[in-house]
């Protein structure tokens, strides 16, 4: 991710996330919890790697995580994820339709291997790679 973008990104959720300092202790500051978010959800890596990278502890990434997401998806769901609206669904459909040869699907998920009933005379159409037996 470019600078620029992380820049972008943390002035859309800057004010949902900002925390006071206090006599006792300087808060963790927003930049900081958008990068450990960030790292967590681009490598996948436990707390406790992140616990050793940033010097934060454990329980404090997993709220620091959790809530820089809901301010992430609270945010950008509307811009990046508008709820589709019947017409769109129907093009969905559609799409997967003249492709897939599969009516009524608005959807697919990759990897997922599905056990239908082969149609008869369909040839290699329905080869099953997975090498799944009946």
């Amino acid at each position: 991710m470019s600078s620029q973008s992380f820049f972008e990104l943390h002035n859309l959720i800057k004010n949902d996330t900002k925390k006071e300092d206090t006599n006792m202790r300087r808060s963790i500051s927003t930049e900081e919890r958008l990068a450990v978010t960030l790292r967590y959800l681009a490598t996948g890596c436990t707390l406790t790697e992140l616990h050793y990278s940033f010097r934060i502890g454990v329980s404090t990434l997993s709220s620091i995580i959790r809530e820089m997401c809901k301010a992430i998806w609270t945010n950008l769901r509307i811009t990046y994820m508008p709820e589709p609206k019947q017409e769109d669904w129907l093009k969905i459909a559609d799409t997967f339709l003249n492709v897939t040869n599969f009516p009524n699907c608005i959807g697919a998920i990759d990897g997922k291997h599905i056990r239908i009933v082969k149609p008869a005379h369909s040839g290699s159409l329905y080869y099953n790679y997975k090498h799944f037996l009946k």
